[in-house]
């Protein structure tokens, strides 16, 4: 590594002297350097790398106090407008996607700092990809499986899974990633049923999906996926209620937004037996080891990188760089504008 890239693990900011700063946050995978060229970017500034969460607001703000430019990783470190008014130096700060609802572009933008984004991850078909894969895991017993192998018992209590041909797959959100779930379900000669707010009938027959209510929806469907975009009217769309009409047994995938679903409710039909949940997102991440959700045995657990192929980070990190370079020239480029998402 070149000596202007310096790793961070504790937090700890070492005496730069670059005429600008810049912090690469968010490399929990400790993938970053690696997955693109910083070389160009590492000749004009002094770069670090932080490759564990901040434990909390403040944390974050006296680590990132002293740095010009941030880069950040989609949903990880969340930048409130308490967290930017802390940064008195930042002039830019780059976002890996198009959306993330975790950080005040607005209040930045108010405060003069450039906000860049960058390509990848845009198809959906990553997180789809992850969807069926957390499916498979779910209604196969795949983890539970591999556990008995490691632990030496073999099949010796492990639960039998069941088959998905013949068996309804729910789809709530028909969007980009949603339809692309829907065709795998359809692929693995499943019913596939859909809703949403604003779904027509024309856009479920595009998408080969039965419309329905979202009552008979979660009633019908041996598994349940949430492909929703977060808003006020889908924040804990699946309380109580709609968990209480799902089927003993069925699966819940969410690799959309943990608020779409009340976690409280989720725990307690899992506690109790009644559901298995596929979870790729999280109210609390890093989640800890001792949260509910690790400690009951009917769920199957994924760090939030439904998007993180390596090619999708691939192209995040490289756009990144090009973004810092070119703000360093005085010619910012993938400049963030609100009304374009």
């Amino acid at each position: 590594m070149n000596d202007a890239a310096i790793k961070v693990k504790s937090g700890f900011i070492p005496n730069a002297g670059a005429a600008s700063r810049i912090a690469v946050i968010d490399d929990w995978q400790k993938i970053a350097h690696s997955s693109a060229d910083w070389s160009p970017l590492e000749a004009r500034a002094k770069l670090v790398f932080f490759e564990e969460p901040f434990p909390d607001e403040g944390a974050a703000a006296k680590a990132l106090a002293d740095f010009d430019i941030v880069l950040s990783m989609r949903e990880r470190t969340p930048f409130p407008v308490s967290l930017i008014e802390r940064l008195p130096n930042l002039r830019m700060f780059g976002m890996t996607g198009r959306r993330a609802l975790a950080i005040d572009s607005t209040a930045m933008i108010e405060r003069g700092i450039t906000v860049c984004v960058t390509g990848g991850g845009e198809s959906g078909a990553e997180t789809a990809e992850h969807t069926l894969g957390l499916i498979l895991a779910a209604a196969r017993r795949i983890p539970a499986g591999d556990a008995a192998i490691r632990a030496g018992r073999f099949q010796a209590g492990v639960n039998p899974g069941f088959g998905l041909a013949g068996k309804t797959l729910g789809v709530i959100g028909l969007g980009r990633i949603g339809s692309l779930v829907a065709g795998y379900g359809r692929a693995l000669d499943m019913t596939v049923l859909g809703w949403s707010h604003n779904l027509t009938p024309a856009r479920a027959a595009a998408a080969g999906v039965a419309a329905v209510s979202k009552e008979e929806l979660l009633s019908r469907a041996d598994i349940v996926s949430l492909h929703l975009v977060l808003a006020p009217e889908t924040t804990g769309i699946i309380g109580p209620a709609e968990l209480a009409l799902m089927k003993p047994g069925a699966i819940l995938v969410n690799t959309s937004r943990a608020s779409l679903v009340d976690e409280d409710a989720l725990i307690e039909s899992l506690r109790a037996g009644r559901l298995i949940a596929a979870l790729d997102v999280f109210n609390q991440e890093p989640l800890p080891p001792d949260h509910p959700l690790c400690l009951v045995p009917n769920t199957v657990l994924t760090p939030h990188f439904g998007y993180g192929t390596q090619e999708v980070l691939a192209e995040f990190y490289r756009h990144s760089i090009e973004n810092a370079l070119a703000f360093l020239d005085g010619k910012p480029i993938r400049v963030y504008r609100p009304q374009d998402t």
